[in-house]
């Protein structure tokens, strides 16, 4: 009997433990909900253990903590803010505008650092306000405001409220000091929610999320300031003691992991082609973001060269913003159509009364998808605020719920493509709604587009427009039937506005496309998920069309950088009777099917460790950098992982190695040091 009593005792939670567990869990749940977008619980749920917690800690003070989830409620109003110099300035970004202004600037980089290729990073400039949290020791102690660059204002009182700052980081060994500089946002979903309150309140509405995120952060009354929805994404490094890291990536991932929401999308570019199609295609992608964004930011990723380059007395020359003129205006909703795109997409468009934005006339904005559609509430007939940025498609910001006067009607998704009527299929895991039937014509219409787009095959003289006259004369009806247009000069002459010129441009244009390299044909061969970047991973490893046509999906996905999904996606493309034809069709037209990889010398001490090894870096190391360390593994026939799994063949581990030698040390993983896995692959001095 007393065995029992004493087991029972021991398995019992202290009130303490109860505290601190508690504590852990809603920071687990803070992470999964504002950085990782894949909350567990439902929000009554949290409710409930935040209760349970507050409760705990008000009836024993004595397990008081300043980094209690609780702490993020807002506390009393506070007297005022109080100025503090920045230990290293913030800085403002120099703009720049256009392409050319992007290509002068690499060229001057090239020059200046003797290199050909710079590494670049490419991520949203995010329109919010600036803030800058210092952590010491884990812990956080201050929130800082941009200000005037060199002293920003003491908002530690309100930064503790916004959403996704944690208190303590998640780390077993922080930084002796560790500051974060990035943006605070309010989503625009819940905007337009506060928006509406406000008007519903009789106040003046705040025009834009911003500006209501600017408001809140110089409150004096911080529970005040926690009812708007603010949120923090970090972007940038401040005055750190005890870490550094090589590049910008691996700052992200540092923290990331340390529990701070850093800003989403961040993609690499190598020169200034990559560079060129990797903020193209971010560009395109602005109208699907949750908060607003007004540029593109381009980096240098290497912290080394960052310090190579230095700083003006207003601008850091490692640093530029690619940006556009924003306008907005306010128009009626006449009525919801669906467009199919290149892979089957079924996305969902308004159709507005006309509206003079930025000197044009807008008639249609992007609703996306069915779910975006679902979170604005559009209905035909809403007033609405429409965007227009740039080159970027106008898309819908929010609905004016106030205006509404019971007249509009709701839009029913379609079941079937309104194309070829076929049944649409939900994207498993996903968002969007696709036609399965790889022959409708709106795909192939699409896909022909692009393929001849310059993020493709670059056919000078084949445009969208001459896309729909070749389809509507029938001389086309697939990528291979382009090729077969040679020879056909009389008939496209006596097409519309096709002088003898414009075809004799468009069959040289189709003519040179053969020569391609392999990664613009993959790209233009519209596989789902790959674009440029893992067009040119597939080229780099495999060499040939055959060569990646014959990969399993295991073998796929063994590549760097490609992963399961990829995989699969390129492995069904190339198993369907559509892939098969096209490729075959393609290849007897002369198309560069690409060349065979050169095979590693024979006895290669490094390719003989490395081949086929799935292998992990982590931690700072100080021979090579981490992404340098990645490369040579690929290079010589092995996987750069990037989290450890059980097929995880060793870890190499630099200083500061984090949670993934932690994870190889308990799966029991081989672990090596720097010098270690030099000494394996032959290249100690």
């Amino acid at each position: 009997m007393r065995i029992v009593e004493r087991r029972h005792s021991e398995v019992t939670p202290t009130v303490q433990q109860q505290i601190e567990t508690l504590r852990r869990d809603l920071e687990r749940h803070n992470r999964l909900y504002y950085m990782d977008a894949v909350p567990e619980l439902t929000d009554a749920e949290y409710d409930r253990l935040f209760k349970r917690l507050l409760q705990l800690e008000s009836d024993h003070p004595e397990f008081d903590s300043d980094d209690s989830p609780t702490r993020k409620v807002g506390g009393q109003p506070i007297d005022g803010f109080q100025s503090v110099d920045h230990v290293v300035p913030m800085l403002s970004i120099e703009n720049l505008f256009g392409e050319q202004e992007v290509i002068d600037w690499d060229s001057g980089l090239c020059e200046t650092l003797e290199v050909q290729s710079p590494d670049y990073t490419i991520e949203y400039k995010i329109d919010g306000v600036a803030l800058a949290l210092v952590y010491e020791n884990g812990r956080l102690t201050q929130g800082l405001t941009r200000g005037n660059g060199a002293t920003g204002d003491d908002i530690t009182s309100n930064a503790r409220i916004v959403g996704g700052v944690p208190l303590r980081l998640n780390s077993p060994d922080p930084p002796e000091r560790l500051e974060v500089r990035g943006e605070v946002i309010i989503h625009g979903d819940e905007f337009a929610a506060f928006q509406a309150a406000q008007i519903e309140r009789g106040e003046e509405p705040f025009r834009n999320p911003r500006n209501a995120a600017a408001g809140a952060l110089k409150l004096l009354d911080p529970s005040v300031a926690g009812q708007r929805g603010l949120r923090f994404l970090a972007h940038g490094i401040g005055h750190c003691v005890g870490i550094i890291w090589d590049t910008y990536t691996e700052f992200l991932e540092s923290i990331r992991q340390m529990g701070i929401p850093v800003t989403p999308s961040v993609r690499t570019a190598k020169g200034i082609d990559q560079l060129r199609s990797g903020i193209a295609e971010m560009v395109e992608g602005v109208p699907e973001l949750p908060f607003e964004v007004d540029g593109i930011v381009v980096k240098l990723n290497r912290q080394q060269v960052r310090d190579q380059l230095g700083a003006t007395s207003r601008y850091p020359r490692w640093v530029k913003a690619y940006k556009w003129e924003r306008y907005e205006a306010e128009t009626t909703v006449r009525n919801i159509s669906i467009q199919v795109g290149k892979t089957g997409t079924l996305t969902p468009v308004a159709d507005l009364e006309p509206v003079e934005i930025d000197s044009t006339i807008v008639s249609r904005a992007s609703l996306h998808n069915r779910d975006e559609l679902d979170r604005l509430g559009v209905m035909i007939g809403d007033r609405v605020l429409v965007e227009k940025a740039g080159k970027i498609i106008p898309h819908v910001l929010r609905v004016n719920t106030t205006a509404r006067t019971g007249k509009e009607s709701t839009f029913s998704f379609p079941t079937h493509c309104p194309e070829c009527q076929t049944e649409t299929k939900q994207e498993e895991g996903g968002v969007y709604v696709r036609c399965p039937n790889p022959q409708c014509p709106a795909q192939l219409r699409e896909t022909l587009v692009f393929y001849a787009s310059r993020a493709a095959m670059d056919i000078d003289g084949l445009g969208e427009k001459l896309i729909e006259q070749l389809l509507e004369a029938r001389h086309i009806d697939g990528i291979a039937s382009l090729y077969r247009l040679q020879g056909k000069q009389a008939q496209l002459t006596d097409m519309e506005r096709m002088g003898e010129k414009s075809v004799e441009r468009l069959l040289t244009g189709i003519e040179k496309s053969k020569t391609q390299p392999l990664w613009r044909l993959l790209t233009g061969l519209n596989i789902r998920h790959v674009g440029q970047s893992n067009a040119q991973v597939l080229e780099a490893a495999l060499g040939t069309m055959s060569a990646i046509g014959e990969q399993s999906v295991e073998s796929l996905a063994a590549i760097g950088d490609i992963g399961p999904i990829i995989a699969e996606a390129v492995a069904g493309f190339f198993a369907s009777d559509y892939g098969r034809q096209v490729t075959g069709e393609l290849q007897q037209l002369g198309l560069n099917m690409g060349s065979p990889v050169p095979e590693k010398p024979a006895g290669d001490p490094v390719t003989a460790v490395l081949d086929r090894q799935s292998i992990v870096v982590t931690g700072t190391l100080t021979q090579m950098t981490r992404d340098e360390a990645k490369q040579l593994i690929r290079d010589h026939g092995g996987k750069a992982a990037s989290s450890v799994s059980k097929k995880t063949n060793f870890v190499v581990a630099g200083e500061k190695a984090g949670s993934k030698l932690t994870k190889a040390q308990d799966l029991g993983i081989e672990v090596l040091t720097e010098e270690q896995f030099l000494e394996r692959i032959g290249r100690t001095e």
